[in-house]
Parts: structure tokens; C-alpha cells; sequence
């Protein structure tokens, strides 16, 4: 059908709306159909609020508001791939299928591609991510390009070498999930393997009878090396953290940039404020007030940033491989690049005193902190100093020293009158204001933990914070504006399902969350702001970020919501995300900044896919530096079993408790035939465990006290045993007819002797 455009045009009907999605090719959503039928403002919401209810009716199905009908895939896919077909190409099935409502799940012929981007070479048993087309042929539904390789067939296990004294050993996988499910090397597989090596093999027998066999591939180190715990992610999760030799010598060749082509902003004082270990500092800022009489107690700003865009270009070497990267990966111990370290700590860092290209925005704010104006430059400037959070901190409370001191008057000060400006505009904005603070490890010098800290949040941090998301939205603004593709930074609203199972939690605390309309994320702060100070105030911050959904790169913009900015991109990091590369490319293209820019065959398409690519990879590393941290910690508490120790419950499930330790932030593992002498329901509302004779609650956010029964430190996993007991709420609820009351494992154990009684 073809919508009107009329300038008052009548709300379509639902018939209307569903055959505009039938009927358009590619891509649809909430966007394209308010576009097509001129809705704006409240119909906009009244549009929101009917696709929802085609939703929750099943007639439309949707991810990241792009809609398609039920019992058809949409334009990108999760797929397992099961074979090949006769002619040796790929065949997948949807990872997530209604059987019982659509029928088999459709074959995907995945096609093979004449280029392959890195990560794209999948096998029988992956899991890709694919971007889907039509079927062109009898035998598949549909084809498909692969975008992602999300999981490996499980083929390749690392582990741990134990030698035998007969010869051989055994193999102790680092995988939680593999714990227990060793695997035999014979004697004439071991590579000269010795006891405590970690190893990569590859399975080569699953009999019935006895452990499955398996051969040795690579050695990868002692585990009792200092580094060990870091190598072990590293190789678990497939990171690439050697250099080609090729990228190596492109880096080596780069010559630093001159005045050509750039305006000069040396006299500039720009300063570099990082925490103290930095190695590489890629941004720095100034402020001043603005002369200009009529905008009154306003500010200039300026952000200037590296100019990696100078030294990597489209397809060279280093391109190829920072975009396999995707970003750095920050390990206690270690980081491993996305850049070469001449071009990220040398080139690229903004030292005090020395030239360095730079791509700068200059942003004019108002009195009330609102950007009214900018523009980016393309520069040469020299850092004024660099400082730490902390020394900025304690420089403007009055002690300085010999580097702060000379910036207090003349550069510091005017940044902290600004940023009292940008908070203001930050108050009425409204993002989301989560309290969730992050710990650090810190280690001794033969890589052992010394301590675990929660490091202060400091005013220099949010002054920092806030310079650059207003950069960014200045870098989406530009980009927009010049009608160049770029790659944003996106944030999708809650579902509605999250949605829900947050009104349902709250319920139970006799919090109301507002039925309908268009989630703010103001809604989330007036429940935040509510329980400061509370008991549950830990809880409800824990419940409200499991409501959200996971910040991603895209081409295609949804705004994001947790910052509630209508468009954002991350320009601010070039030297240690690829995303911001892509859009420094993007702003030299659109403004005519050089012949370096973002290259033409970069379209949407190819953009959306490098989007999925980097997506991955920075999920990937934050999976390695999560798991990182808890072999640290776990080899932390290893001698340690017994030990009693204070922490709360950060999740509940029906297998269990998860609790988070005060001292060190470690992670552990209550499992539910532990706890207590009576049998525990899961009540998936009120995030709790729920004692059936008794009524004994343990809920998400609880203070509890454990003891530590187990560690395995190698997979950084951890068991407790719980020691306190839990709340008493009164009388267990008593069974309703709509819902049978669970049985008590004694009744679960005599029910199972009756049937074997029965079978015999």
C-alpha cells in the first residue's frame, strides 16, 4: 500500500500499518512508519503504543524496534549452523523458534562470500550472526551472509596439564562449564606437555565408555606464571594480541604529522587529565569564558582528540587489524592494544610539549549549560600538562603542586566553572543516574593480588565525562548534518517484558511504575531518588540495570536511552576503539578535512556490519576482563576454604544464590539443595527464594553471611555455603488451584522410588 503524506493525514488503521510492513523491503520500524505516515509528536506515541499492542497480540515481532511478521526471520539473525548441503555451502536454523506455533524453523543457505571480513569464516557447529535475504531456491527458506561468529563449535578445550606417572595425563578444563568433564592425553599426545602447562587441544574421541581422548595443539605457558591468568582469557576467548609483522612495519613507517593542511593551536593551553597509570592520552580539553556579550555567563569549550584517522587509513594493515580488534582489552595485568604502541602511546599520545595532530570540536554553551553552537577543526596543538584525576581534584580544593599549580588560574579553574554549567543542562537532561561502583584490583609485582579497591568517584572524573558526551553528540550532530554514514553509540528503551518484571519487583516493595506510554529514563531516577538511603537501595539499583537493555554500535540510529540523547557517537577514544575511528573518518569526509576520510563504499550496509563486528568484540572483552578478574580472585581465596565472609545477593535463580563479597567484590555460587533443611521455591517476581513450611525469604540485595566450601581457582569459580538465615515474612502463601504447590525434594525422591517400584 502506499501511505499518505498528506500534511493532516488520518492515524492509519491497524490494517494499514501491517500492510506497510508486509510491503517494505529490508528494515522497518517506529521511524519508517511515522515517516511514511506523517506522524509526529502525541500520534507518534499513540503509533508506540499501537505497534505494542500488535505485539503483545503476536501480529508483529520485533528487536531493536525493527518489526517483521511472526513465522519469518528478521533482517538480522542468531543461526546455529547444523551442515552443508550437496554442493558443500553452509546450511543454519534459526537459534530461536517457535516450532509449536510456525511450524519446522527454515533452512538458511549461508552464501560464501568473495571477501571475508574478520571473524566471518564459520564451520559446522558455530553460532553466526546473519544478515538475511530471501531464498532464491527450492532447498532453503532463506540465504544468508555471515556477520559474526558469536560461538565456536566446541572442538578446540583449554585446560590445565596433569601428568600421570604411567605417562600421559589428564587435561582440567578452565571452562566453568566443563568442570568435572576431564579429558585423557595419551602418552604419545602430550607435545612434552609438563604438570601444570596450560594447554589448547583438540578432541579426537567421545566414547561411551571412560574419558573422552583428546591431543595436544599448543602449549600456552605455565599456569604458575604471573601472567598466566591473563593468557588464560586471552586464548579462551580467541583475542588477538600479537601483531602481524606487516602491521608492525606500517606503524614503524609512520612519521609524525606536520602544520600542512591543519590550523595551528599550539598556544592553546589544552591539558590531558587521565588516572595516573595511564600510557596513552588521547583527549584533552580546555575552557574559557565566553566574551561574546550576548550569551552572558556562557562558555567556549574545546575537546581536542588524537588524529589517529592521520596514521590509519581505510584498508591499510592497521585498519585490518584494529577492526579485527575492535578495541583494547584492559587486564589487571596487561592490556592488549587495538594499536600498535607507536602509534597509541607514541604518535598518538598527547604529551605536554610536543606537536601532535589532533581532530578538535570548539563548543559554544550557554549560562544554562546547553550547547548552542560548534564547530570541529582539523589541528596541530601542544599539551599545557598532564594531569591525574586526583591531582586536578585536590589542585582546585587548594593544594597544588608543581604542575597544577601554574594551571590553576589560567586552565583549571575555567573548567570547573563550566562543568558547573554542563550539570545543570545534565539535571534537566535526566539520564540515568544508576549508583553502581566498580572495584579494581590491584596486584603485587609477581602478579598475585594485594588488594581489592573501589576507587573514588571524583568531580574530575564527571567534569572529563561530561566534556566528551557533549563532544560526542556534537561528532552525530556534524556527521548527520554533512549526510555522511557514520557508526552510532545506541541504547534501545527497556522491553516491554523487562518492563514488566520490573513493575511486578516493585509491586512488591509497594513501588508503582506507570502502565503505558513511552519509557523516560527519568521514570527510573524518581524510583532511584525514592530509596536513597534505603535498605533496598542496593537492591533496586541492581533490578533497574537488569531492566536494560545493552548499549551497541549501529548505523542506523535509535538514540540512546540511558544518556536520554536523541543521537550520540563515540568520537572521543580513536586509540582504543574502532567505533571512534569511524567516525573521525566520517567527520574528515563531511567536512572536507582531507583525502583520509571515510571511504565511499562504506555505505550504510557495510557500516551496520562493522557495527555488529565491533559489538562483538567489545562484548567479548568485557566476557575476558570479567572472567579474569574472578580467576584472580578466586586464586585470591583459595587458601581460604572455611572462612566465613560478609556480602549481599546480586542474583537468584532457580538452581541458586549468586552472592557479591564486601572486602573483594568476588563472585560465588549458593546452590539451592544447600540452603536451609526444607525445600526452596523460586519466586521469579520478587527475585527471591522462598521456604515452603516456613516462609524464610532470600532475596536479591539481602546481607548475608557465607562460607567458603570450594574454589577453583584455574576457572575462577567459587562456592559458599550460607551461614545466616534469611527474612521471615509470615505464613508461606497456600497454593492456588491456578498454580500446584512445588514438592519437597522428600516427596520428589519418593514419588521416583514409587515409579521404579512401579517399572519392576
Amino acid at each position: 500500500m502506499k501511505p499518505p503524506h498528506k500534511k493532516h493525514a488520518a492515524f492509519p488503521t491497524k490494517e494499514e500499518i501491517l500492510a506497510f510492513i508486509g510491503q517494505r523491503p529490508g528494515k522497518v520500524g517506529t521511524r519508517e512508519i511515522a515517516r511514511a505516515f506523517n506522524l509526529k509528536n502525541e500520534r507518534r506515541i499513540q503509533l508506540k503504543r499501537l505497534l505494542r499492542e500488535l505485539a503483545d497480540a503476536g501480529e508483529v515481532q520485533g528487536r531493536k524496534k525493527k518489526l517483521h511478521y511472526p513465522g519469518t526471520l528478521p533482517s538480522v539473525t542468531a543461526a546455529d549452523i547444523t551442515g552443508r548441503d550437496r554442493d558443500g555451502e553452509l546450511i543454519a536454523t534459526p537459534t530461536e523458534w517457535d516450532e509449536n506455533a510456525h511450524g519446522a524453523p527454515p533452512k538458511i543457505r549461508i552464501a560464501t562470500p568473495r571477501k571475508l571480513w574478520p571473524g566471518e569464516a564459520a564451520g559446522v557447529g558455530d553460532r553466526a550472526l546473519l544478515r538475511i535475504d530471501e531464498g532464491q531456491d527450492d532447498d532453503a527458506s532463506y540465504r544468508g551472509r555471515v556477520i559474526k561468529v558469536i560461538d565456536r563449535a566446541p572442538d578446540r578445550v583449554l585446560g590445565i596439564f596433569r601428568s600421570l606417572p604411567s605417562g600421559g595425563g589428564r587435561l582440567v578444563p578452565i571452562d566453568k562449564k566443563q568442570l568435572g568433564k576431564e579429558l585423557n592425553i595419551e602418552p604419545g599426545a602430550t607435545k612434552d606437555a609438563q604438570d601444570g602447562d596450560l594447554l589448547a587441544v583438540s578432541v579426537v574421541r567421545q566414547g561411551r565408555l571412560g574419558l573422552p581422548s583428546a591431543q595436544v595443539e599448543e602449549k600456552l605457558g605455565s599456569i604458575k606464571s604471573e601472567r598466566a591468568v591473563s593468557i588464560i582469557a586471552i586464548h579462551a576467548h580467541g583475542i588477538p594480541h600479537i601483531f602481524p609483522v606487516a602491521v608492525v612495519a606500517e606503524a614503524d613507517r609512520a612519521q609524525p604529522a606536520g602544520l600542512s593542511g591543519r590550523e595551528d593551536w599550539r598556544k592553546l593551553a589544552l591539558v590531558t587529565i587521565d588516572p595516573a597509570d595511564a600510557k596513552d592520552h588521547d583527549d584533552a580539553v580546555h575552557a574559557s569564558a565566553d566574551p561574546d556579550p550576548g550569551n552572558s555567563g556562557g562558555h567556549i569549550l574545546t575537546v581536542a582528540i588524537a588524529d589517529v584517522a592521520h596514521y590509519v587509513r581505510p584498508g591499510s594493515a592497521l585498519d585490518r587489524e584494529a577492526l579485527l580488534r575492535g578495541n583494547s582489552v584492559y587486564f589487571p595485568d596487561r592490556v592488549v592494544p587495538m594499536l600498535p604502541e607507536r602509534i597509541s602511546n607514541d604518535l598518538c599520545s598527547l604529551r605536554p610539549n610536543e606537536d601532535r595532530a589532533a581532530l578538535a570540536v570548539r563548543m559554544i554553551i550557554g549560562a544554562n549549560g546547553r550547547k548552542r553552537s560548534h564547530t570541529f577543526h582539523r589541528v596541530l596543538m601542544r599539551s599545557a600538562g598532564k594531569l591525574s584525576y586526583m591531582q586536578t581534584q585536590v589542585a582546585v580544593g587548594g593544594r597544588t603542586d608543581d604542575v597544577s599549580g601554574p594551571l590553576l588560574d589560567p586552565v583549571l579553574k575555567p573548567l570547573y566553572e563550566a562543568y558547573e554549567a554542563l550539570k545543570r543542562a545534565r539535571d534537566a537532561r535526566g539520564p540515568l543516574d544508576l549508583d553502581l561502583p566498580e572495584r579494581k584490583i590491584l596486584l603485587k609485582h609477581d602478579g598475585t593480588v594485594d588488594r581489592v579497591i573501589t576507587p573514588e568517584r571524583l568531580e574530575a572524573h564527571r567534569l572529563i565525562e561530561e566534556f566528551m558526551i557533549l563532544a560526542n553528540v556534537a561528532a552525530a550532530e556534524t556527521a548527520e548534518r554533512a549526510k555522511v554514514p557514520l557508526v552510532y553509540r545506541v541504547h534501545d528503551e527497556p522491553s516491554l517484558e523487562k518492563v514488566e518484571g520490573l513493575r511486578k519487583f516493585l509491586d512488591t516493595l509497594h513501588i508503582s511504575l506507570p502502565k503505558g506510554g513511552v519509557m523516560r529514563a527519568e521514570q527510573f531516577n524518581i524510583i532511584l531518588d525514592r530509596i536513597k538511603g534505603q535498605d533496598n537501595e542496593k537492591l533496586v539499583n541492581e533490578v533497574v540495570l537488569r531492566s536494560q537493555s545493552q548499549a551497541e554500535y549501529s548505523a542506523e540510529n535509535y538514540g540512546h536511552f540511558g544518556l536520554n540523547l536523541r543521537r550520540y557517537a563515540h568520537f572521543t577514544s580513536p586509540i582504543r576503539r574502532y567505533a571512534d575511528l569511524i567516525v573521525h573518518r566520517a567527520l574528515i569526509r563531511g567536512l572536507h578535512l582531507g583525502s583520509d576520510g571515510l571511504p565511499e563504499s562504506q555505505d550504510l550496509a557495510a557500516l551496520n556490519e562493522i557495527g555488529a563486528l565491533i559489538s562483538g568484540a567489545e562484548r567479548r572483552a568485557m566476557k575476558a576482563e570479567r572472567e579474569t578478574n574472578d580467576r584472580l580472585i578466586a586464586h585470591f581465596l583459595a587458601d581460604r576454604i572455611g572462612a566465613t565472609f560478609e556480602g549481599r545477593l546480586s542474583g537468584v535463580t532457580r538452581a541458586g544464590l549468586f552472592v557479591k563479597l564486601d572486602d573483594t567484590g568476588a563472585d560465588g555460587f549458593i546452590p539451592a539443595r544447600t540452603i536451609g533443611h526444607e525445600y526452596f521455591r523460586y519466586e521469579e517476581a520478587m527475585h527471591a527464594m522462598v521456604g515452603n513450611r516456613s516462609g524464610e525469604t532470600h532475596r536479591l540485595g539481602d546481607r548475608v553471611t557465607v562460607k567458603l566450601v570450594e574454589a577453583a581457582p584455574v576457572a575462577g569459580a567459587l562456592r559458599f555455603e550460607l551461614v545466616s538465615e534469611g527474612r521471615k515474612v509470615g505464613e508461606r502463601p497456600r497454593p492456588s488451584a491456578e498454580q500446584p504447590r512445588e514438592k519437597t525434594r522428600h516427596e520428589r525422591r519418593r514419588d521416583k522410588h514409587h515409579r521404579g517400584q512401579r517399572r519392576r
